[in-house]
């Protein structure tokens, strides 16, 4: 996501640092790229325009302080420019009421039915919502039976009457889900190809029927600025509340995200960022700007592992690492909840600097990860508390065990003394930095 644009503005910024101060000769250089770069990113042109003039303003009238180099306010004004543009201030999923009624809408193709599954679990997991799926796309046997395996993978249930009337579909889904004590209901709504009157009609009715709080309009970042034309077109009988970007995670150049608020005035409430069930974040427009300016997200970091990390095991491991006294059982328990957080090239994309050093592009095989898990897993639990018995023949034992070599157990001890030595000078505050 983001990344060819980032890549871009990183490069800008290096050419200003090296400038003693901003002027009039080496900003005009600067906007020429800037126009270039947000155009290749398949951002509005109109929207170029506004934006290079915000920056080009600031940047001139702009008093650099002594303490300040040209290069750090020159990228503070585009992190500012960005975040108005994105749109400044969250805009939060809607769940005021008793019960929370979602309409989820979209074109056909859009990862609809799948983000209505990814969002049913966020909003269990992050808000403690009791969540519900109704299945209204009645045209396409496979839509239901794709959001009853959603619902059955998820443990969310899932109201489905087959073929009938998505209206009264919806109405009686509804009543159920106040009879089972449900309070966050998502509608999965038939899509079509492109915007017909057959569909907006069908959609206005359940509206009108249901009187939804929360109108989600799905859109797949990829198709570029034909976004703009579909959410107008869908707003103008709906009244969005919000849009979600699905397919953040391929090669999408993010220009319409960049484009969608200022010109539909419609916020961006979530992006689709991996394939995975939990793929889904929520849209914070200052941690957008930093992931494109290369800043990181150590916000999104952090809100992740307090979701999936058991905080008392965590504790516990650092009083341990402080001790010294940390061992192969307290490595296995900690790299099973590592593991919860999914793939951690994403997370470490995440970090502050990442582009700048190559990591943007790291891939590590989670095969690698189960090897290790196996040796730990290969081995007694007399030998997790205390590797040093293990000799030659328990080695082999291990290695046997779980499908490895000799060399490899070798190999995972010796890292292993190495983290716990730099994990005990890390925690006793004697790190010494490399710079």
């Amino acid at each position: 996501m983001f990344n060819s644009l980032g890549e871009r503005f990183d490069s800008i910024i290096s050419k200003v640092k090296g400038y003693g101060s901003i002027n009039e000769d080496n900003i005009s250089e600067m906007v020429r790229e800037i126009r270039l770069a947000l155009l290749e990113a398949d951002v509005n042109y109109k929207i170029v325009g506004e934006f290079i003039n915000g920056v080009k303003e600031k940047a001139l009238g702009e008093e650099v302080s002594k303490s300040l180099k040209p290069g750090e306010v020159f990228a503070s004004i585009l992190r500012n420019e960005l975040i108005k543009l994105l749109g400044e201030e969250e805009a939060p999923l809607l769940m005021n009421k008793p019960i929370n009624i979602v309409l989820m809408c979209g074109l056909q193709g859009s990862g609809k039915t799948t983000t209505t599954g990814k969002l049913g679990a966020l909003v269990r997991k992050r808000y403690g919502r009791k969540p519900m799926f109704i299945a209204c796309d009645v045209y396409r046997p496979a839509a239901i039976d794709q959001l009853k395996t959603l619902g059955k993978s998820l443990d969310i249930e899932v109201y489905d009457e087959g073929k009938g009337n998505p209206v009264e579909i919806s109405k009686r889904g509804i009543e159920y889900a106040k009879s089972k004590g449900y309070d966050y209901v998502l509608i999965d709504t038939a899509g079509r190809l492109q915007i017909d009157e057959e569909l907006m009609n069908e959609l206005v009715s359940i509206n009108n029927e249901v009187k939804p709080n929360e109108i989600l309009l799905v859109l797949d970042a990829m198709m570029g600025q034909d976004a703009i034309n579909v959410i107008s077109g869908f707003n103008e009988k709906l009244a969005l509340t919000g849009a979600i970007l699905t397919k953040m995670d391929g090669d999408t150049k993010g220009g319409v995200a960049l484009s969608l608020r200022h010109l539909t005035n419609i916020p961006i409430k979530l992006i689709g960022d991996s394939e995975k069930l939990d793929g889904i974040s929520e849209f914070v427009p200052s941690r957008i700007a930093d992931r494109i300016l290369g800043m990181g997200d150590i916000v999104s970091i952090a809100q992740r592992a307090s979701e999936v990390i058991d905080e008392e095991s965590a504790k516990d491991a650092a009083k341990k690492m402080k001790k010294g006294t940390f061992d192969l059982e307290d490595f296995l328990t900690q790299m099973k909840q590592i593991r919860k957080l999914g793939p951690l090239e994403n997370l470490i994309k995440l970090l502050p600097g990442a582009r700048k050093i190559g990591l943007d592009n790291i891939n590590i095989d989670p095969k690698a990860m189960a090897r290790v898990e196996a040796i730990v897993l290969s081995m007694t639990l007399e030998e997790r508390h205390n590797p040093d018995i293990l000799k030659a023949s328990r080695k082999q034992r291990v290695a046997k065990g779980s499908g490895t070599s000799v060399q490899e157990v070798n190999r995972l001890l010796e890292q292993f003394e190495q983290m716990k030595k730099m994990m005990k000078q890390m925690t006793n505050g004697n790190m010494k930095m490399p710079f």
